[in-house]
């Protein structure tokens, strides 16, 4: 039988403090499941209660022998995994924040790229299409959108009436509307 299993927590530490390394084990077996059992409760994951039990008797190996305690052993102890658990959850909820953010990014930067691609493609069919347009009525067109010229300011510039320059836009618009409008509905569906 282990005579340090008889022995109370504060004479552990003190036995520890002087540098009794079985005193620390008494400890740690003293403890560990205990811990273990409340860790895997909060966390809900065994692995992360085991690594945060580990780190709370290494961070008491590494400094307990200058400890001074104003609580019992074991309300340190639980103080000190409470802690590293409030941590962990704590850099999971940054964590998830930032893969969130990060996601949340990259689909508006794929969504507002594939916008501007399709969009450049449109342009493309529409400028293909306008020069496909009878001469006459390309030039009263593109001075129109272009040139951003009045209908009136076309027909004194081109020497004709001002009902030649709407009726030549008009049918500008409903053949560019034939040809682009069901390949425009293709882009942005």
């Amino acid at each position: 039988m282990n005579i340090y299993s008889k022995i109370s927590d504060n004479e552990l530490l003190n036995l520890f403090k002087q540098g009794d390394s079985h005193a620390y084990d008494e400890i740690y077996y003293r403890y560990w499941a205990i811990l273990f059992r409340h860790a895997r409760k909060m966390l809900q994951n065994s692995e992360e209660a085991k690594d945060l039990i580990q780190d709370v008797f290494s961070a008491f190996w590494i400094s307990g022998q200058e400890l001074v305690l104003k609580t019992t052993l074991s309300a340190y102890l639980y103080g000190a995994l409470r802690y590293k658990i409030f941590d962990l959850i704590d850099k999971e909820k940054v964590k998830v924040n930032y893969l969130a953010s990060l996601n949340s990014l990259n689909t508006t930067n794929e969504n507002y790229t594939d916008y501007l691609i399709r969009e450049k493609q449109l342009s493309s069919i529409i400028e293909k299409e306008v020069s496909a347009l009878p001469e006459k009525m390309r030039i009263i067109f593109e001075l129109s959108r272009s040139s951003n010229m009045s209908y009136k300011a076309i027909s004194q510039k081109l020497n004709i009436s001002d009902h030649t320059v709407k009726k030549q836009i008009s049918n500008a618009l409903r053949i560019l509307r034939t040809k682009v409008g069901s390949i425009g509905s293709l882009f942005f569906f």
